[in-house]
């Protein structure tokens, strides 16, 4: 009997030891994990997609990367059509601007091969004496002042970084700033912010074909041909700002035979009826 109580005894020992190791080593553990910090674990970052063209907006064609083109039909009030206004936006992100001007003026294509250009579009109005021409207005080239300013009409304005439109009547040419390039032109067609810039009391009813030089509110710059001649100039103002473009100025630059505007890739051209003495200028970043 004492040796069947002796062993049954030794075994609730054995079992009770086995249950106290065990609670003692988890206890150690859990001290263990508790007093040291394990080093922070995150999840792989994912690796971003390489960027792609962006979507056009509706309407838009991708020429290449930060130039598009869109093409909008007008039609009178008896719905027939009466004009193409055809239209290119840049960002300025992609592209940079200048100005250049000769004496003796020369074709669009002329101008491109000499330039390099990637666009080239007819500028402001111009003056002749005695066959020589030359810009009405100031005009920048290479830094190089010429001409008087206007006080009221538009001016494009290129730094070395960025191009701007202005409206002369709320900024008006400061001398003392360092302008790479510009030339001035009139008249507002679109005022700062987007409001009309020629109203109907300025209408004369003369139609002829257009340039325009307009800027978004997103800062983007847009060349817009009409070369069939619709437009009066108080037609296009309101046609302009009803739009949506966007435009948060815009200024009429010369019109009629030198309307044109030569694209060199992919390669489109509506050509002047003259050869031109200045020019706007594009060229890729």
């Amino acid at each position: 009997m004492y040796k069947h109580v002796s062993g049954t005894l030794h075994l609730v020992i054995l079992v009770l030891l086995v249950i106290m190791f065990g609670t003692i080593s988890s206890s150690f553990n859990f001290i263990g994990e508790a007093g040291v910090t394990p080093a922070a674990t995150f999840p792989p970052t994912p690796t971003a997609p390489p960027a792609s063209d962006p979507t056009p907006e509706p309407g838009w064609t991708l020429l290449q990367p930060g130039l598009e083109k869109r093409v909008y039909p007008i039609h009178n009030g008896a719905h027939q059509q009466v004009e193409t206004l055809h239209i290119w936006r840049l960002d300025q992100n992609y592209f940079r601007m200048d100005v250049a001007y000769d004496a003796t003026p020369r074709s669009l294509d002329v101008w491109q091969r000499q330039t390099n250009a990637l666009i080239v579009v007819n500028g402001g109005y111009y003056s002749i004496d005695n066959e020589r021409y030359f810009p009405d207005g100031l005009t920048i080239v290479n830094g190089q002042v010429s001409g008087r300013s206007f006080n009221s009409g538009g001016m494009l304005a290129i730094d070395d970084s960025r191009t701007e439109l202005r409206w002369l009547v709320q900024e008006p040419y400061n001398s003392s700033e360092p302008l790479q390039a510009a030339l001035q032109s009139f008249p507002i067609l679109v005022t700062p912010g987007g409001g009309l810039g020629f109203g109907a009391e300025r209408e004369n009813n003369v139609s002829a074909r257009r340039t325009v030089i307009g800027q978004d509110k997103g800062g983007r710059i847009l060349f817009m041909v009409a070369p069939q001649g619709y437009f009066t100039l108080h037609q296009l103002s309101v046609y302009l700002r009803e739009s949506d473009l966007n435009l948060d100025i815009a200024i009429n630059l010369d019109g009629g035979g030198s309307t044109g505007i030569l694209v060199a890739n992919p390669y489109d051209v509506i050509s002047p009826s003259r050869p031109l003495p200045f020019v706007i200028l594009v060229y890729a970043r």
